[in-house]
């Protein structure tokens, strides 16, 4: 039996599932927003919340307690081997969730995958947004006369091959004239 085990297994040793999921953590970091199965999603959650209130934890203390600063780096670099991750981690992600007492992440279902009819989830942090680049008016304006050009420029290309075939036309009939 079971009891008092919380790790999910996943079918997987400790030292794959210890990699695994600190590779889905890195990702996770990095992007922001990943896809993976339900279960994993699961866990990742629980794993990604320790490790940004690690890291939200560095933001509380002085100049004076390096050392505990330095502490808490190392721990999460144990489990996220990305350098410029880790960095993202404590200068991007963490201040963002200053305020937020936990819930970092979300995790949206998303369906069964075709292949296998694995559930799939999507991760993602709770201030996630979409970078929409809306083009400006003189970019739309340039847009619309780049098309409006390029309409030209087929309907032109349109008339010079039309007017090819008229000549290939009447140059034949002139050679069969000239054969009778």
């Amino acid at each position: 039996m079971r009891h008092k085990n919380n790790v999910k297994q996943l079918g997987k040793t400790s030292a794959h599932r210890k990699a695994m999921f600190g590779n889905i953590a890195t990702s996770l970091f990095l992007h922001e927003r990943i896809i993976t199965t339900k279960q994993k999603g699961k866990e990742l959650k629980r794993i990604s919340e320790k490790l940004i209130t690690r890291a939200k934890n560095n933001l509380s203390l002085g100049q004076e307690e390096g050392a505990k600063k330095l502490h808490n780096k190392r721990e999460v670099m144990k489990f996220i081997k990305n350098r410029d991750v880790v960095k993202k981690l404590f200068e991007n992600i963490a201040p963002r969730f200053k305020e937020r007492p936990g819930g970092y992440t979300r995790l949206y279902l998303l369906g069964r995958r075709p292949g296998d009819a694995a559930e799939m989830a999507m991760v993602e942090l709770v201030d996630f947004k979409k970078e929409v680049v809306a083009p400006k008016k003189d970019e739309k304006k340039a847009d619309k006369k780049s098309k409006a050009l390029a309409k030209k420029g087929k309907e032109k290309v349109k008339e010079e091959k039309s007017e090819k075939k008229e000549e290939k036309k009447a140059k034949t009939k002139k050679e069969t004239e000239k054969a009778d």
